[in-house]
């Protein structure tokens, strides 16, 4: 009997010719297939450095985001739309994700890209970040691209010398103007927050009159909730 059928067919007894040995390594493929398929969902393969690679102290994933601008928005719905694109350990694997996509200058409409710890969703409602907020700094159109690399080099790079407080890094592009933001696990700390808001200047490289703003999550959420109750019920 072929070895390679053991796990696929226990009940293989060695004497099917040729062609039926080669439709069971098909069925059974095919049963491995979509059983991996359903698996890979609730149980990803680990992502770790490859042979000599250099490994990032925490492992990160990037996302992507679009919507129609003015249509209004769920939670639920919010998180059907946000599309991830990946995961890596490395700063190999960082770079060959990076050089493939789209520098944010680049792209159109209301887009975002998202770059958290994995494990973490770009979302007020996960649990490492609903008691937490998020560094707000409006761009002029131009500035994005550059902004953005140089924020989440600093980030993969531990720049920010906080511990774990931070979450991740969102660049969000708009029409008149494009959003960079990076969160953080704890609103309420003071010194933490601060050092994140001097770290950005710095590695930015930010004019001392730039306007930044923090926002807990918790005040995000109020916000979004009264804007929709008032669009629901002005459109009833």
């Amino acid at each position: 009997m072929n070895n390679k059928f053991d796990a696929l067919k226990d009940d293989d007894s060695g004497d099917h010719d040729q062609n039926e040995e080669n439709s069971t390594q098909k069925d059974g493929e095919k049963e491995k297939s979509e059983r991996d398929k359903s698996q890979s969902s609730s149980k990803r393969k680990a992502v770790v450095p490859g042979p000599a690679e250099h490994p990032l102290q925490y492992n990160y994933t990037f996302w992507y985001s679009r919507r129609t601008p003015g249509r209004p928005t769920s939670s639920q719905s919010y998180e059907q739309n946000i599309k991830q694109i990946g995961t890596f350990a490395s700063v190999e694997q960082f770079w060959r994700f990076y050089s493939h996509m789209v520098r944010p200058g680049d792209l159109t409409g209301h887009s975002d890209f998202h770059l958290f710890k994995e494990g973490i969703k770009p979302m007020w409602e996960d649990d490492a970040n609903k008691n937490g907020g998020k560094w707000i700094i409006r761009l002029r159109k131009g500035l994005a691209s550059r902004c953005w690399e140089n924020l989440i080099l600093a980030m993969l790079g531990e720049q920010f010398m906080v511990g774990e407080e931070i979450c991740g890094a969102v660049v969000s592009v708009r029409f008149q103007e494009d959003i960079i933001s990076i969160w953080n696990k704890t609103a309420s700390d003071q010194a933490t927050t601060a050092r994140i808001r001097d770290t950005l200047r710095r590695v930015l490289n930010l004019p001392p009159n730039t306007i930044m703003e923090y926002k807990t999550h918790t005040d995000s959420i109020k916000a979004w909730e009264e804007f929709h109750g008032l669009v629901n019920s002005s459109g009833r």
